[in-house]
């Protein structure tokens, strides 16, 4: 790689305290947007980051995603970039639905990878378009120290793709629940 990328997950909002498994939309019909804590974590996130003088900032364009991008900008003083390959996870025809639902379309959490609900991906689309993303800002840009701000399932898998994680890895990382967290920075590479 040519940079130093960092990755940002969207603070918290009030659709992920809430304690009904609802599939999240996508695209989003109605925004879901950053609650206080969440707000916090992301001025928090912003104050870590302006000693790592960063040159770029990359975001998907949903809601609680731009929302945070911004905050961070302000700080900051950068424009933000968004870029729809950034977005959430689309579950397709299981959007608001109850996730049970969806998790009961797979006979196991691994078949997750290559089968692909309706109208939605699977992960291995979902790493792909990410992966395909930070190639090609590889490319553009030289020496940069760049932050990508998207959500939690996308930025898992490109973490693990960055890391040359296997699939059984990755469902490791995610099921004892070291997959990135709301309003927390990582360092790629």
């Amino acid at each position: 790689m040519n940079n130093t990328y960092f990755i940002l997950r969207h603070g918290e909002t009030t659709h992920q305290t809430k304690k009904e498994r609802i599939v999240y939309p996508w695209p989003e019909s109605s925004p879901i947007l950053l609650n206080e804590k969440g707000k916090k974590q992301i001025k928090d996130a912003a104050e870590k980051l302006k000693a790592e003088k960063i040159d770029l900032i990359f975001s998907s364009d949903f809601p609680r995603t731009r929302q945070t991008a911004e905050i961070v900008a302000e700080k900051l003083r950068k424009n933000v970039i968004f870029d729809r390959r950034l977005r959430e996870f689309n579950v397709g025809v299981f959007r608001g639905k109850e996730a049970k639902q969806y998790y009961n379309y797979f006979s196991s959490p691994k078949q997750r990878f290559w089968k692909t609900p309706p109208k939605g991906e699977n992960f291995r689309n979902c790493q792909k378009r990410m992966f395909d993303f930070l190639k090609e800002v590889d490319k553009k840009h030289k020496n940069k120290k760049i932050l990508i701000v998207s959500h939690g399932d996308p930025l898992w898998l490109l973490e693990g793709k960055v890391k040359q994680w296997k699939e059984d890895e990755l469902l490791k990382q995610k099921f004892q629940n070291k997959s990135i967290k709301m309003g927390e920075i990582r360092k790629l590479v």
